[in-house]
């Protein structure tokens, strides 16, 4: 089914990915901002996999970076816009449309803009369901592909001269640190568009339905807010199968920004027996207790919510809130083909030091 995105999806899409964003994916307000111009400028169109003929061209938009208040970062619409033109131009013809490499706060929306404009359409499908510090990791399997790709960056601090617009050529696994450096030179924070490929194989290797997902959680999130936090922490729950897995005050928050773009570190929410650490590389990639015990892993969505039932990212995070921790097993939810490569984990396994690969992989519960 297809269907021309309003601004009223605006709202869901932003409520719903922040979720999903996992203490990451962007920013609420960038999210509004690309959702608004898009509806304003003209017709976002939203279609489904079973519409797309298996030859058409699909590309991924997407954000790369750690935007989490650590950096003076800027990212204008326009940004992503000039990504797709980019990629187009080196691509030699028209794409059919954009998937995105995984919900978040904005990165729900970092199709729209570009289907308002271009005429390009916005595929119901993802890289990942949830949001994740590499790009490798919404790459729908093509991270240790060995076939030459495109990958394009576009956006960067204007006022210190850090704009930055980058066409690179090559291997997935070679190309995507170059991104994530033109990120880390642009402010912390570039629009992109890459790895140009056929609706048939999207259709095999994202996660399909990723972004009505998030709408229809949105839209329970906005029916519930009337009836209080309370209300839309159940919600959440009831429509994503997840749980609260820890509630308290932030006792310790200790996320540092990297040269690489990445903001890593841990947080504890509540103390002695209840307490609970996030890992965090971008988004929340673990929970632990102090004895170091997995209470959840990535792929699972971790979140943290307030009182309101609000989503918190890492960067918004300080010591003595009172967060909830929700977690979706990641048997709810539906996996790309990079969620289960075992070729996308080592980089988080050495920055973070621990384990993903098997219970990604299902070798471990």
């Amino acid at each position: 089914m297809r269907r021309f995105l309003t601004m009223k999806d605006v709202e869901a899409a932003v409520a719903g990915g922040s979720v999903f964003a996992a203490g990451g994916g962007g920013w609420a307000d960038h999210g509004r901002m690309l959702g608004t111009a898009a509806v304003n400028t003209g017709r976002p169109e939203l279609v489904t996999m079973d519409e797309i003929p298996d030859d058409a061209i699909i590309a991924t938009a997407a954000a790369i970076g750690a935007p989490a208040g650590t950096t003076e970062w800027e990212m204008w619409g326009i940004d992503y816009v000039k990504a797709v033109q980019l990629l187009q131009e080196a691509l030699g013809k028209p794409i059919y449309g954009l998937i995105i490499g995984q919900n978040g706060m904005s990165s729900t929306l970092n199709a729209w803009l570009p289907s308002a404009i271009l005429g390009v359409k916005v595929v119901d499908a993802v890289g990942d369901i949830r949001a994740h510090p590499t790009g490798d990791m919404g790459s729908i399997g093509l991270a240790n592909s060995p076939e030459a790709t495109i990958q394009v960056a576009v956006g960067g601090n204007r006022a210190k001269n850090q704009y930055i617009e980058l066409v690179t050529r090559g291997a997935t696994a070679k190309v995507s640190p170059i991104l994530r450096t033109a990120s880390d030179m642009s402010g912390g924070f570039i629009a992109s568009c890459r790895n140009p490929v056929s609706a048939a194989y999207v259709r095999k290797n994202a996660a399909l339905g990723g972004i009505s997902m998030a709408l229809a959680l949105g839209e329970r999130i906005l029916d519930a807010k009337p009836k209080g936090g309370n209300a839309v922490i159940d919600a959440i729950c009831d429509q994503t199968g997840g749980s609260i897995i820890a509630r308290g005050p932030v006792a310790r928050k200790d996320v540092r920004y990297t040269n690489e773009a990445f903001d890593i570190g841990t947080i504890q929410v509540g103390t002695a027996a209840a307490a609970r650490i996030i890992h965090v590389m971008n988004e929340y990639m673990a929970v632990t207790d102090l004895d170091g015990a997995r209470h959840a892993s990535f792929p699972d969505v971790i979140t943290t919510l307030d009182s309101d039932g609000q989503p918190v990212s890492a960067g918004h995070v300080r010591e003595g809130m009172e967060l909830w921790v929700l977690r979706v097993p990641k048997d709810k939810i539906p996996l790309s083909s990079s969620v289960t490569d075992p070729s996308v984990y080592p980089i988080v396994e050495k920055a973070l030091g621990m384990n993903f690969t098997d219970y990604a992989l299902g070798r471990a519960s």
